[in-house]
C-alpha cells in the first residue's frame, strides 16, 4: 500500500470519528485502530497532532471545496443557479436529518474548538471559509446575470451574509437536534434571492 493511501485512510478515519467526537476527545490510538496501521506510520506522515490536524482541515476543506463547486457553478445538469443554490441546500437539511440533527460539517464542529489553540488550523478555515463564499458570490452573480436572482440583490455582500446565516442555522441545529433552523433559513433565502 502506498503512503499516499495510508495518508488518506488516517485523514478519512479521523475525519468520521472527529464528526462523532471532537478534536481533543479523539486519540492517536482510536484513529490508528480504525485504520488498521501501527503508530510509526503516523508519525512518518504527521509531526504533532497540531499539524495532524491541519492536513486533516485541508483535506477535508478542499473535498468540501470540490464538492461545492461541482454543485453550486456546474450549469449541468441544472441551469438555473437559484435552483442550484436551493437543492444544494435542502440535500444539507436531509443530511441533518440522516444524522438525527448532529453537525454533517466537521468545519463547523471544530471551528469554536480549535481556533483559540492553533493558528495554523484557524488559517485553513479561514481560507475555507473565503473560498465557500466566493462560489456563493459566483453564483449570485451567474443568477443575477440570468435573471433567476433578484437584481437588487449585492453578490459579495449578500454572499457573506448567506454563509453566516445558514452557518448559524447549522449551528443551532446541532444544539437543538432538529431541522427546522435550516428550513427556516432556506425559506428566508429563497424570498431574498427570488425575482
Amino acid at each position: 500500500m502506498s503512503d499516499r493511501s495510508t495518508k488518506e485512510r488516517i485523514l478519512d478515519a479521523a475525519e468520521g470519528l472527529m464528526l462523532e467526537k471532537s478534536f481533543h476527545s479523539v486519540g492517536l490510538t482510536e484513529i490508528l485502530e480504525a485504520v488498521k496501521v501501527p503508530k510509526g506510520s503516523f508519525y512518518h506522515h504527521f509531526k504533532s497532532k497540531e499539524q495532524f490536524g491541519v492536513e486533516m482541515l485541508k483535506h477535508y476543506v478542499a473535498d468540501a471545496t470540490a464538492y461545492k463547486k461541482e454543485m453550486l457553478l456546474s450549469p449541468t445538469p441544472e441551469p438555473d443557479p437559484l435552483r442550484r443554490l436551493l437543492s444544494f441546500c435542502e440535500g444539507t437539511i436531509c443530511r441533518v436529518m440522516e444524522t438525527k440533527g448532529k453537525c454533517p460539517c466537521l468545519v463547523l464542529k471544530l471551528a469554536a474548538e480549535v481556533t483559540d489553540m492553533s493558528e495554523a488550523m484557524r488559517e485553513v478555515l479561514a481560507a475555507g471559509n473565503r473560498d465557500a463564499i466566493a462560489i456563493l458570490e459566483q453564483v449570485l452573480q451567474e443568477g443575477i446575470e440570468k435573471k433567476k436572482i433578484a437584481k437588487s440583490v449585492q453578490p459579495a455582500e449578500a454572499a457573506g451574509i448567506i454563509h453566516d446565516l445558514w452557518n448559524g442555522a447549522m449551528q443551532r441545529s446541532a444544539i437543538c437536534r432538529d431541522a427546522a433552523p435550516p428550513r427556516e433559513a432556506l425559506k428566508f433565502i429563497r424570498e431574498l434571492l427570488t425575482p
